[in-house]
């Protein structure tokens, strides 16, 4: 019996939410929350907290609370956008890059141990199928 759309993405949101729950210490010790690390790792390609709110899907008054706890840990700066003077445009410190940088390579070490359960060749048709699920459709 083929598993459906709903179970799949069930299971794939348990496996995201196992690899995070992982990880939840390493985040605390570098001073993120959960959420505070989905803004910060987005903040480069989103630089706009509108941006980040509909990447991540989360409500805007969210995302300006965590831009803030940012902020005030020295993760994130606004600068004023040069090309639109009234926006501010965020920028990630030095800190914020390290802190980010650390967090991924955490999720990315928990990960791989979930792939190392499976073979090589499983892994590479894995990401065959999760590149061709994200290709617009044809």
């Amino acid at each position: 019996m083929a598993a459906d759309g709903a179970q799949l993405w069930s299971l794939n949101q348990r496996l995201l939410s196992v690899v995070m729950d992982a990880c939840t210490q390493e985040l605390a010790e570098l001073g993120l929350e959960t959420k505070e690390f989905f803004v910060l790792a987005e903040a480069e390609t989103s630089p706009y907290p509108a941006e980040i709110a509909a990447a991540l899907l989360l409500p805007k008054a969210s995302v300006t609370v965590y831009v803030r706890n940012l902020v005030a840990k020295g993760f994130i700066r606004r600068e004023i956008d040069d090309a639109d003077l009234r926006r501010h445009r965020l920028v990630l410190t030095a800190d914020g890059v390290r802190a980010r940088d650390r967090a991924l390579a955490a999720l990315a070490a928990e990960y791989d141990r979930r792939l190392a359960r499976i073979t090589p060749r499983d892994r590479t048709e894995l990401q065959r199928i999760l590149q061709e699920m994200l290709a617009p459709p044809a």
